[in-house]
């Protein structure tokens, strides 16, 4: 039981290289070579993927012979699916199209250059869309061989190994979101839009983004630590406790909270993360327990004082993560639309910004020491 206050309140008191692997054992005779697979772009598991499937198949023939069959179905349909999307023209090259010539500086600009608030869609490129699918369908893959793999008692560590790959996954599908997002982002400098916008394509074209390599273990990390924490309404004595857990975490994570939590929107797009609910919720309920006098309340308590059914709290499934951010992200664009007070960016958003901004000092300081 805590006191309802907010994260200012409370300070007021008191920051890989991919390889692509031979997949011709996912394929018939007939099918394309992995080099052919290759030179088309779309990665269908990264090295690291393909040593803890390599690890994890033989147990599976050996103890669920049944399950394997059915597993390499699964990757040769994976194969499959990216082949069919290697045949649309490359987001990388020039291409001739029936409406005109494309080059990836065109997309670039046009990625900037349209910012109509609306659903994006119709103006993204047919590979990017289609390639979203095969994301969707590799998550789910990789979620099945995880389970799988706890089903015919593999080693922990290949068990493990499975659900992490599973989260980094999900993190590379909601890179895209982000990075929609910040090119959406008028008041960036341009130079970091345009990088971004390259990084989508990079992202749309292979559908592995380095980026996500290192961010994706430093956001799981903080969210395993918003469970296990698990911060009551609405207090913020848990993100006193958060901070201080930070100082043993990432060390880009660190100084990303020391230089940006000072920030208004930084400090309630935490809050949102942290508490499961929106900036406007977290208002309402700090007014009404003000208003009637009570000091805290719990978890379970929450929806009967908003008057709304509220999921407050979440699992440690890739799915509660991902679904929780969609809420968060399309919240903030909501804001930022009607210009309303509260976060106009997620979390997410803030964290691979500063990453961003941090590189290009690094970058700078590195030209510059030459």
């Amino acid at each position: 039981m805590y006191n309802i206050r907010t994260m200012a309140e409370v300070e007021q008191n008191q920051s890989n290289n991919f390889t692509e692997i031979s997949i011709s054992d996912f394929y018939d005779t007939d099918s394309k070579s992995a080099e052919e697979v290759r030179e088309e772009g779309i990665i269908i598991l990264t090295s690291k993927e393909e040593a803890i499937y390599s690890q994890l198949l033989p147990l599976i023939r050996e103890k669920a012979p049944s399950r394997a069959s059915v597993i390499e179905s699964r990757l040769k349909d994976l194969q499959k699916l990216a082949s069919a999307i290697a045949k649309f023209p490359s987001l990388l090259e020039r291409s001739d199209l029936p409406g005109g010539t494309r080059t990836p500086q065109l997309l670039i600009d046009s990625l900037i250059k349209h910012q109509d608030k609306g659903d994006s869609t119709l103006r993204l490129p047919s590979k990017a869309t289609l390639g979203k699918a095969f994301m969707v369908s590799k998550i789910h893959t990789f979620s099945s061989l995880a389970k799988i793999s706890a089903g015919v008692e593999a080693p922990d560590s290949i068990t493990r190994a499975l659900q992490q790959e599973t989260v980094i996954l999900m993190f590379s599908l909601m890179a895209e979101d982000v990075y929609l997002n910040l090119i959406s982002d008028d008041t960036q400098p341009m130079e970091f839009r345009r990088s971004w916008a390259t990084s989508l394509l990079l992202l749309w074209e292979h559908r592995n983004d380095q980026t996500v390599e290192s961010v994706a273990p430093v956001l799981q990390t903080v969210w395993d630590a918003r469970r296990k924490l698990a911060p009551a309404f609405g207090t913020m004595m848990g993100t006193s406790e958060l901070i201080m857990m930070s100082m043993q975490m990432d060390e880009q994570w660190i100084s990303f909270i020391k230089s940006k939590l000072e920030g208004l929107e930084v400090k309630q797009a935490m809050e949102e993360f942290l508490f499961g609910i929106s900036y406007e919720q977290i208002e309402t309920l700090k007014k009404i327990l003000r208003e009637k006098g009570i000091p805290a309340i719990n978890r379970d308590e929450v929806s009967s004082f908003l008057g709304e059914h509220v999921k407050s709290d979440a699992g440690l499934d890739y799915r509660d993560f991902y679904s929780m951010y969609t809420i968060r992200r399309d919240n903030a664009r909501a804001r930022s639309r009607m210009k309303l007070p509260g976060p106009h960016k997620t979390l997410e958003d803030y964290f691979i910004q500063y990453t961003t901004e941090m590189n290009t000092e690094k970058q700078r300081n590195d030209t510059f020491a030459k």
